[in-house]
């Protein structure tokens, strides 16, 4: 309740804070975006020297363009996105929001049902100011570079399908947090945390047997020959799984990959469609055997570890900042007088978090670059390198991923390394066989 709000938090220098931190954050994202297509279209009319031999100017071209149109279409979304946050912070929608909410539902239905209503009409609002720009992008952008092929329908019933699942599953774990959030004490957020990350675990466990199929088809791998490679690659690299599975996302898009799922003995191999009508078995072989990299450098575990542990970060600090006045005061939201603050609390830490967050992007990205070179290093000791190269290649064309990224925006965003810090990297492995000549100046 209010009354048992802390006053330390200053609601005037975290609102100043906040506002000079989006400022500074939208200024740095367009500044961003605006080199990356400056640079893009000052080099789209050739193919670097590198990749004359290997990439078509058409192809080139093509990724030029895609890159710039969501580029451009990415900064309106952004400054909708940016209007949107001020809305729901500074200019009191989601204190209107709630006011709606808690008449409607605190006193007929009592606190918990009021909280997660709260959190739902939340999501049904963003999701709903969210739905023309997911349209645009799907049935525009990408259906004018060739890659979307989702009909109206299918993505009508990927939506009803994924609020379903998300309800199903978002609110018994939502009950539980807000349950503990006022029956816990001021040490709610560990208990919380350890339910959280006991969550996710599940969620690795089904995801791959019970939730993905729901919205695609698995069939296990027909290619024996390549299912004989495959094998073989696993067993040299020391790694098990329940099965190698080909998915048809080629009913959604023409974007291809490769994946692995799961967790413990829950893990498969996924392949899409789109990937395995592309590349040839030696091609699929090196890409697989990347991923395999990233176990065996164990990133996938390290990844893990660091969510588990900034997510311990970031329950901690809602458990203090959910009981300072000034936290709700300072995105003009009147805590209720007689009623549970906590879904309150989560849904501006959710808001307010991520502004201050974005200023580490490059750290991340860095660190996902540094894993990305091992694993093509792994595997380029346990498959071929020049394949890996061809592979990667492909799927630049295929994806439409420039080849001539601003540098800095790169640096910035990027978690994986441009192509031709990549493909050079992999032409020097001691180990791969000989990259094809025009990969070796890719460095240049």
């Amino acid at each position: 309740m209010f009354a048992s709000l802390s006053p330390t938090l200053h609601p005037t220098m975290l609102s100043l804070a906040f506002a000079l931190a989006l400022l500074l954050s939208l200024g740095l994202k367009f500044w961003l975006s605006s080199r990356q297509v400056r640079h893009v279209m000052q080099h789209r009319g050739a193919v670097p020297a590198a990749f004359a031999a290997t990439v078509p100017l058409a192809a080139h071209q093509k990724a030029a363009d895609y890159t710039v149109a969501r580029s451009r279409f990415g900064l309106l979304n952004l400054a909708f996105d940016s209007a949107l946050l001020l809305a729901w912070t500074l200019l009191g929608g989601l204190d209107l929001l709630n006011s709606w909410v808690h008449a409607a539902t605190a006193e007929r239905f009592g606190p918990m049902v009021y909280q997660l209503s709260l959190l739902v009409a939340f999501t049904l609002v963003g999701s709903l100011l969210d739905l023309p720009w997911e349209l645009y992008n799907t049935f525009r952008i990408e259906q004018r570079f060739g890659f979307n092929r989702m009909t109206l329908k299918l993505y009508v019933a990927d939506a009803l399908k994924g609020a379903l699942v998300g309800a199903l599953i978002g609110l018994p774990i939502a009950a539980l947090i807000l349950w503990l959030m006022g029956t816990a004490g001021s040490m709610w957020w560990l208990w919380a945390w350890g339910s959280w990350m006991g969550f996710n675990l599940l969620i690795l466990v089904l995801y791959p047997t019970v939730i993905a199929p729901l919205f695609n088809k698995f069939t296990p791998l027909p290619d024996e020959t390549l299912k004989a490679r495959v094998e073989g690659l696993m067993q040299r690299c020391g790694f098990a799984s329940q099965g190698l599975f080909v998915m048809d996302g080629s009913r959604r898009s023409a974007h291809g990959n490769a994946y692995f799922t799961g967790f413990g003995p829950a893990k498969r191999v996924v392949f899409f469609d789109t990937l395995l009508q592309r590349l040839n078995g030696s091609e699929v072989e090196a890409v697989l055997a990347h991923e395999l990299g990233h176990f065996k450098h164990r990133h996938v575990l390290k990844r893990m570890l660091t969510m588990f542990a900034l997510s311990l970060a970031g329950f901690a600090l809602l458990g203090w900042l959910g009981t300072q006045a000034g936290f709700y005061i300072a995105f003009n939201v009147q805590p209720n007088m007689a009623a549970p603050n906590d879904a309150l609390a989560l849904l501006l830490f959710m808001l307010v978090v991520p502004v201050f967050s974005f200023f580490f992007t490059p750290l991340g990205s860095r660190m996902s670059r540094r894993d990305e070179f091992q694993a093509d290093a792994y595997a380029c000791t346990h498959a071929s390198g020049a394949e890996l190269s061809s592979a990667l290649l492909k799927l630049h064309e295929d994806n439409a991923g420039t080849l001539t990224p601003d540098p800095v925006y790169a640096a910035f965003y990027y978690s994986h390394p441009p192509a031709s810090e990549r493909l050079a990297a992999i032409a020097r492995q001691p180990s791969s066989p000989a990259a094809p000549v025009a990969l070796q100046g890719a460095a240049s």
